[in-house]
């Protein structure tokens, strides 16, 4: 599976963002797909999970309630929508995908990356 992010950028606080990422390879509904983070000097973090099927999704407590991740099968992009940014949230995001159902959030239970987008937030 091959990931391709776009969307970062510099933004103020309290402003929004839509991220994306494009997969391409063998892409189905049978894979998770998840957002990460990587802040300087920080370890990847998860910040959020969609089924294949795009019923269920699952969220890190720092961002529940500002971010949704949604998905388009038929265009095999992932999109993760961030609202009211804080500068905290200044990071690398990293699109991922592995096989299976189960919204997993360990870094260590995806298999395929992408090469990150930068998101910068000023406060």
């Amino acid at each position: 599976v091959q990931l391709v992010e776009s969307g970062g950028g510099l933004v103020q606080a309290g402003d929004s963002l839509r991220l994306s990422c494009a997969a391409s390879g063998r892409t189905n509904s049978n894979y998770v797909m998840a957002w990460f983070r990587q802040a300087p000097g920080k370890e990847r973090e998860f910040v959020a999970a969609i089924a294949g099927n795009a019923h269920t999704s699952r969220y890190a407590d720092s961002m529940k309630g500002r971010c949704t991740i949604s998905r388009d099968n038929v265009k095999s992009t992932v999109y993760l929508q961030m609202d009211r940014l804080k500068a905290d949230d200044t990071a690398v995001y990293y699109c991922a995908a592995t096989p299976g159902s189960i919204l997993v959030t360990g870094r260590n239970q995806y298999g395929d990356w992408g090469q990150g987008t930068q998101v910068t937030v000023s406060s």
